[in-house]
């Protein structure tokens, strides 16, 4: 089944008023779950990973570190939620490059704001 075609989002000058406030306050939310500092992350490198169901509800708990795939899926669903615990300093560097294009804009601007390396290695990738 083909999925539903991603549109970019909208630039904050493109936006009313309520609409880019309530973007600013998206912004916010993800970058007040953001670690000090990438060192923070020591979540698992290799292994099974099991998630939770307040953060996997609707696909998979269980991601095998050693297949890239899953690896990736797992890094993209906890962009967003209990960071330190799955998210490894190592491995988001490695990913970043990819990973960055599967996450949303709000998401990507927002981590490579708050880390500049992650910026840097993306742009090296390109």
């Amino acid at each position: 089944m083909p999925s539903a075609p991603q549109h970019a989002a909208p630039e904050p000058g493109d936006l009313s008023v309520p609409v880019a406030e309530d973007l600013a306050l998206y912004r916010e939310k993800f970058r007040l779950r953001l670690p000090e500092s990438l060192d923070d992350l020591r979540g698992p490198a290799q292994g099974v990973v099991e998630l939770p169901l307040h953060i996997a509800w609707s696909g998979m708990t269980s991601y095998d570190m050693h297949n890239p795939r899953q690896r990736m899926g797992l890094y993209r669903t906890v962009l967003r939620e209990d960071l330190p615990r799955y998210l490894n300093h190592d491995l988001l560097l490695q990913l970043w490059p990819v990973l960055r294009t599967l996450v949303g804009r709000t998401v990507r601007t927002v981590w490579e704001d708050a880390f500049p390396q992650l910026a840097s290695r993306a742009r090296a990738a390109a």
